[in-house]
């Protein structure tokens, strides 16, 4: 049975708004742009950790009851990444995409970080668009299933170029840690800026829906819940993510962990668990020099 990391919250009837929903979007806005700025000058160590569930293995009995008794097994993998975040040189969109070089699997040493570190800034910052997209391939080969990108960017769908393509409501409100918080109920319009995952072979684009939960207070995100459905196969396959917010030592907000489910039908099959170390600022030298903060986060 697959360890769920659950996101719980505490839900209460909305409390009258101390701001309108567009006063509210502003601000949400204002820190996805900031966000969007300020990011790609930064690097992070990723901690991913996979469960899933896989079929029988490929040795089988050959008949009889031991070939009825097989049953479906666990995976576990854990994958430690320096992770940085840049455009596709080549393409008109310059939408910003996750980049990682791999540091251990399941303990295993792959790299140094300080060389996974050099090789990953200079490929975020590369012309050739040939050196990211190997970055973006070497990443899903260690044996992994139903991957899905660029979560901890989703705060970018709020900015305001973003927000021509969502529906957005008013919802309840909850606790999210020591905080009190908003939740604001919303759907994308059209699949541009969805989720990207890959299954298989092949990779789907879905539009989603979630709420985004911001602090109550003064609507600083904290959490975005974004999920979608769709058919494949006579099954419905959906995904669940949940991407959690901290405002950095830089001044501008940073995911700190992303919980993503896969499902079949309703029933989980892969779990994907990405935590983020604070992030870094790097220099824009060749000499790849970072500029070390307090690690505690501030929030304003």
């Amino acid at each position: 049975m697959l360890l769920l990391v659950a996101a719980l919250v505490a839900v209460s009837p909305a409390a009258p708004a101390d701001f309108t929903l567009d006063q509210i979007l502003s601000r949400v806005a204002e820190e996805a742009e900031m966000l969007q700025e300020k990011i790609t000058n930064t690097i992070s160590q990723e901690t991913f950790e996979q469960r899933a569930v896989m079929p029988p293995s490929r040795f089988r009995p050959r008949a009889g009851a031991a070939a009825q008794n097989e049953k479906t097994r666990l995976q576990t993998r854990q994958i430690v990444s320096e992770y940085s975040v840049g455009t596709f040189q080549q393409t008109a969109s310059r939408d910003l995409h996750e980049f990682r070089q791999v540091v251990s699997v399941d303990g295993r040493p792959v790299q140094s970080a300080e060389d996974a570190r050099h090789a990953l800034s200079l490929g975020v910052r590369s012309e050739d668009d040939r050196i990211r997209k190997r970055m973006l391939e070497n990443f899903a080969r260690y044996g992994l299933v139903d991957i899905a990108t660029d979560y901890g960017l989703i705060l970018l769908e709020f900015t305001k170029r973003g927000l021509t393509n969502l529906t957005i409501s008013v919802g309840a409100t909850a606790n999210i840690g020591a905080d009190t918080a908003l939740a604001l109920p919303w759907r994308q319009k059209t699949d541009a800026g969805g989720q990207l995952e890959f299954t298989g072979r092949r990779t789907v684009r879905q539009p989603l829906q979630g709420v985004l939960w911001v602090r109550a207070s003064d609507g600083l995100p904290l959490r975005v819940e974004a999920w979608a459905a769709y058919p494949d196969n006579q099954h419905i396959v959906s995904d669940r993510a949940t991407v959690d917010y901290v405002q950095s030592a830089h001044g501008f907000l940073t995911p700190v962990s992303v919980v993503h489910r896969h499902l079949i039908d309703g029933h989980l099959i892969t779990e994907n668990l990405y935590r983020y170390q604070p992030f870094k600022k790097f220099s824009s030298d060749a000499e790849i020099k970072f500029t070390e903060l307090p690690e505690s986060p501030v929030k304003k």
